[in-house]
């Protein structure tokens, strides 16, 4: 099969495609055949050495999140059948995890009716953070909750889940993000200067509580080292009143300093049901924004670094089967010598790793 591995630590740059033998599943595991792997910014700190005390020597795969179909039963694994469509997090403690055409994986839940591949595996890690992070931030109904960095994964995740729990929100997010969260039921607002008053000026008062969900450059590992953005928990306590009625998923150390709450990364996926429950009902929702083959990894990684994908990021294994497909075509064509080696066989395909969410398939 197809998957990606990196033999050492660093950037993007140190992953490369190759083919391995599929994994086999242990003890209460299944194994898919994976259809759409989610990206996050751990996959990253993760090829950049975090856990690297923690897991198996190198090589090592990446990607958390997955869906696909169910092709291999470990031994007592129950619940699911071959065949059946599922998604949750990939194991990542071999040598390939959810980016590869074949992963394991130890939790599951089975994909709602009307939620494409692509979106299921969108949702793991989003939903699964902004969930425990409304938890710990003791959000209530009725109150009033801003989300900073809504237009993230996390922040889009945790504002639906918020407004499901009867939370009044306001999110602020760039410009192309707010119409869609405006849509959705929340006050939307930009960031810049003069963000703290139009937050108060919507609010009408005080906001009751606020959840930072903006990446900070950072790795959860290093919490000593400052947001390389700069902070705006400051800001965020002053429109509170209060640090302890703030969170952040991920400047820690500004947290520790002004004594803001954090949420501990601590994934543990006993929500997958409820996640896919709440997304068939068109509830829990993570926007996508691009998908790529598994050969495109580092333009992936390049557009997830910036900070500004713009929604969540996909590894699609139909654009890679698309992109073998063409190729098997051509060389046919060649073969029977109907295509010149300077032709092509397909004059105009649809670009790869371009498109916007695919949610017609």
């Amino acid at each position: 099969m197809k998957a990606l591995q990196f033999d050492r630590f660093g950037s993007p740059d140190v992953i490369v495609l190759r083919d391995v033998p599929k994994p086999e599943p242990g003890p209460g595991q299944i194994r898919i055949a994976v259809r759409a792997c989610g990206l996050t910014p751990s996959d990253w700190a993760v090829v950049d050495g975090l856990l690297a005390d923690r897991l198996p020597p190198l090589p090592r795969g990446l990607g958390f999140e997955v869906a696909g179909t169910v092709d291999a039963l470990g031994e007592g694994a129950t619940g699911v059948e071959i065949g059946d469509r599922v998604f949750g997090p990939a194991t990542f403690d071999g040598p390939t995890a959810g980016a590869a055409e074949y992963a394991l994986m130890a939790a599951w839940a089975r994909i709602p009716e009307g939620v494409v591949a692509e979106q299921a595996a969108a949702l793991p890690v989003a939903a699964e953070t902004a969930w425990h992070a409304l938890d710990d931030l003791g959000v209530q109904p009725g109150e009033l909750l801003l989300v900073h960095g809504a237009g993230t994964t996390v922040g889009e995740a945790a504002v639906r889940l918020a407004l499901h729990r009867g939370v009044r929100v306001i999110a602020t997010a760039g410009s192309t993000r707010a119409a869609a969260l405006e849509a959705i039921g929340a006050q939307a607002t930009g960031y810049g200067d003069g963000m703290a008053e139009r937050v108060a000026a919507l609010a009408g008062g005080r906001v009751d509580r606020a959840l930072d969900t903006t990446p900070t450059g950072g790795r959860i590992d290093r919490a000593d080292q400052a947001s390389p953005a700069g902070g705006s928990l400051p800001t965020l306590i002053e429109l509170t009143g209060d640090p302890d009625r703030v969170l952040t998923v991920s400047d820690f150390a500004a947290a520790a300093e002004l004594g803001a709450r954090i949420t501990q990364i601590d994934l543990r996926y006993d929500l997958m049901d409820e996640f896919a429950r709440l997304a068939g009902e068109g509830v829990l929702v993570v926007s996508v924004a691009r998908t790529y083959p598994l050969d495109r990894i580092q333009e992936a990684a390049e557009l997830s670094q910036s900070r500004r994908p713009g929604g969540k990021l996909i590894l699609d294994m139909g654009d890679l089967a698309e992109s073998r497909r063409l190729a098997e075509s051509r060389r046919t064509l060649i073969e029977a010598g109907a295509v010149g080696l300077g032709e092509t066989a397909d004059a105009s395909p649809a670009p790869l790793g371009t498109a916007p969410n695919k949610s017609e398939r």
